[in-house]
C-alpha cells in the first residue's frame, strides 16, 4: 500500500462530495473520481443504481463512464470512497487504470486482492469520513445495501 498524496487527497475529497450527492438523492453514498498525473479530476461519478435502476451504476463505472473515450488511461488515478466491488475492479483492470485510492475497507472489503494481482497500486486512505458515511448508511438502510453487494433477501 501506498502514501496517500495530496492530489491523492484532493481526488478522494471529490469522490466524497459525490458520495453526499448519492445520499442526498436517496442512493447508496459512495462517489469516485478519476485524476490525471498534474492532480486536475477528469471525471467524477456516484452510485446511481438507486436513482436509475441501473444495478451496474456502481460509483466507479459511472465515473469511468463520464470519463469519456479516452487514451490516457493508463496514466491516471481513480479514487473511491469504498473498496471496489468485482465490477468495478474488473472496469479499472479493463482500462488499464494503473493506481486506485481507496476510501475505506472496513464496511466493506471489494477485490483489492485482484488489483494488487494486476500489479495496480493501491492507496488505502482510512478515511474516517468514508466510514462515517457507510457505517451510518449500512445501519439505516441494511436491505439497500444487501441488494447493492448481492445479498439475497432473508426468506
Amino acid at each position: 500500500m501506498s502514501t496517500l498524496t495530496p492530489n491523492d487527497q484532493r481526488a478522494l475529497d471529490a469522490a466524497y462530495q459525490q458520495a453526499i450527492k448519492s445520499r442526498d438523492e436517496g442512493g447508496i453514498p459512495i462517489g469516485s473520481a478519476l485524476i490525471d498525473a498534474h492532480g486536475n479530476i477528469v471525471a467524477v461519478g456516484h452510485n446511481e443504481r438507486v436513482q436509475s435502476g441501473d444495478s451496474t451504476a456502481h460509483a466507479e463505472t459511472v465515473c469511468i463512464r463520464h470519463a469519456g473515450r479516452r487514451r490516457d488511461w493508463h496514466t491516471l488515478t481513480l479514487a473511491s470512497t469504498l473498496s471496489p466491488c468485482a465490477m468495478c475492479t474488473g472496469t479499472a483492470i479493463l482500462h488499464k487504470i494503473p493506481r486506485v485510492v481507496i476510501g475505506e475497507h472496513e464496511t466493506f472489503l471489494g477485490r483489492e486482492d485482484w488489483m494488487q494481482q494486476e500489479g495496480v497500486e493501491i492507496v488505502l486512505a482510512n478515511d474516517p469520513r468514508c466510514v462515517g458515511l457507510m457505517k451510518t448508511f449500512i445501519a439505516e438502510h441494511p436491505e439497500l445495501w444487501n441488494e447493492d453487494i448481492g445479498i439475497p433477501p432473508e426468506s
